[in-house]
């Protein structure tokens, strides 16, 4: 058996500074939210760590033709994006970071997308010949529309897991929470 005994008042005061940090984290917690939300707009900004799949060439020509840029799940233009919706929350004992966008857990973790078959009105524009091209116009530019049948398919989409922490990253907390300690010691 070990015994420890404590002899003055400086470092019982110490302990109890340090206990009383550990029971309550609160003011590191706010430090560790923010280096969270760090860590994944780094992943966003390298397309993940370690690299994430790479986007098939009909996304990406999807991508370019609508100006969405080339990066893997960013999305710019209308609507809330993927990258925009990352927050960061932290109190007295907790420090997270996320989204509440449904369709973040399918690039996280990746798996199949189900579609159901379904019919779709395609817009054409018709010469004066009656020739009809094989380009997809507006419907107010249209002149001749056709419906189309889809059936059903699955598509596999490969996890991209942003919401991940390197190594490195979780050396970094682990300093600053190693910090914050330290900081209680000496009071």
């Amino acid at each position: 058996m070990i015994t420890i005994q404590i002899e003055g008042p400086d470092i019982a005061a110490a302990l109890r500074r340090l206990s009383r940090g550990m029971v309550q984290p609160g003011p590191v917690m706010p430090v560790v939210a923010g280096i969270l939300h760090d860590t994944v707009m780094e992943n966003f900004a390298q397309s993940g760590r370690p690299r994430w799949q790479a986007l098939k060439p009909a996304t990406l020509a999807y991508k370019r033709k609508h100006g969405y840029g080339d990066q893997i799940l960013i999305r710019r233009g209308g609507g809330q994006s993927l990258l925009s919706s990352i927050t960061q929350q932290a109190d007295d004992h907790s420090a997270s970071v996320g989204t509440n966008l449904v369709y973040a857990a399918i690039h996280q973790f990746g798996g199949p997308i189900h579609m159901p078959a379904r019919s779709q009105q395609a817009y054409y524009r018709q010469g004066r010949d009656g020739s009809v091209g094989n380009r997809f116009v507006r419907r107010s530019q249209s002149n001749f529309a056709q419906w189309h049948e889809r059936g059903a398919h699955t598509i596999e989409m490969p996890a991209r897991p942003f919401l991940k922490l390197t190594e490195a990253d979780e050396a970094k907390i682990a300093r600053k929470l190693l910090e914050y300690l330290a900081g209680r010691l000496q009071g």
